[in-house]
């Protein structure tokens, strides 16, 4: 196959199919379902999802909770408004972060919080313009950030979120995300409970989702590109799962495409053998990439020429992804973070 060009993964999205807000319940949102066996396209409703798993399937989710990463405050001394998002954490209470203002954050600068909830140091420029800060609080840096921060909601959601848990999954426990894993915000408990009563077998991974997931390619050659890195868990049991699923000839399905690089990671450093495993990954799935677990992926409708669109395109096709998304357009399909889903199987 020719080498992609960034420009082969456009597409023509109309503004008004932004989602701006979540659907109310959250599995009310629409399902297009695509089958690799059948070359066939459905259009349903996420709550049917069950009619499309069998017993014997593993659903991967990713735990990971987004953190209220915005944090709006003042300059110590002198009072001026400062913006910070926390990118990483770096150490205890130590954290690399971009600011707005940057002029106003040089070394050793000193600001403050929620009205003194939270103080903050700048320990390090970086060369890149991020600035590696000190916190400190009385307590957990979680909960006075749960308290005091704002939800880094992706760029083209313009509407305030009215309640934060909607850009939370139902399942999140592990807090060090910026950003949703997106796929995930359409189940409700119910339908976990619904799932599992199907003898479908749930397994967690957890990758903290970077900023760098909306960072368009830059580069017209896509092998040019330089993937963001990502702290990923994979812990014992959901290793011991996707091998006995595998053993057993049931399906192995990634709820979206963070779980479902998590997998590949995994499988990849293991030469193909699935062990717990935790560190970071920069893995980047585009058309091409022979996948060494993954049977299904539950994903959402990304951005034009974006990675998570190329990775979509390695598992499904890249010809049959972008008539995919054709069809998602011409049926008004709803795009983006808030937006619908598609089951590939």
């Amino acid at each position: 196959m020719h080498t992609m060009s960034t420009s082969d993964f456009y597409y023509d999205l109309p503004e008004e199919l932004i989602a701006q807000t979540p659907v109310e319940p959250r599995d009310h949102s629409r399902l297009m379902i695509l089958s690799k066996e059948t070359d066939t396209i459905e259009h349903q409703h996420f709550y049917d999802l069950c009619e499309h798993l069998r017993e014997g399937d593993l659903l991967i989710l990713n735990d990971s909770r987004v953190l209220p990463a915005r944090l709006y405050g003042e300059k110590c001394g002198t009072g001026s408004a400062i913006e910070f998002l926390l990118l990483e954490q770096k150490g205890d209470k130590l954290w690399e972060i971009i600011c707005r203002p940057g002029k106003k954050a040089r070394e050793g600068a000193e600001f403050v919080f929620g009205n003194g909830r939270l103080h903050a140091k700048v320990v390090e420029v970086k060369e890149d313009g991020n600035r590696v800060v000190q916190f400190c609080c009385d307590g957990n840096l979680f909960t006075a950030l749960e308290d005091i921060g704002h939800m880094p909601l992706p760029p083209y959601i313009t509407r305030k979120l009215e309640n934060k848990e909607r850009y939370q999954t139902v399942y999140s426990r592990e807090p060090g995300s910026a950003a949703a894993p997106t796929a995930g915000l359409h189940f409700t408990p119910q339908m976990l409970e619904k799932i599992k009563s199907k003898g479908v077998n749930i397994a967690y991974v957890t990758l903290h989702v970077g900023l760098g997931t909306f960072r368009p390619v830059k580069t017209d050659n896509i092998l040019e590109h330089k993937m963001h890195s990502e702290h990923y868990h994979l812990p014992s049991e959901t290793a011991k799962l996707i091998n006995s699923t595998k053993a057993a000839g049931g399906r192995v399905i990634a709820v979206g495409t963070t779980s479902c690089r998590t997998v590949e990671s995994v499988a990849t450093f293991g030469n193909g053998a699935i062990t717990e495993s935790d560190g970071y990954t920069d893995i980047f799935i585009y058309p091409g990439y022979s996948f060494k677990v993954l049977d299904g992926l539950i994903t959402n409708f990304h951005l034009p020429e974006s990675t998570l669109i190329m990775l979509v395109s390695a598992f499904y096709g890249y010809e049959k992804t972008m008539e995919a998304y054709k069809k998602a357009v011409e049926e008004k399909y709803r795009f983006f973070s808030f937006g619908d889903a598609m089951l590939i199987i």
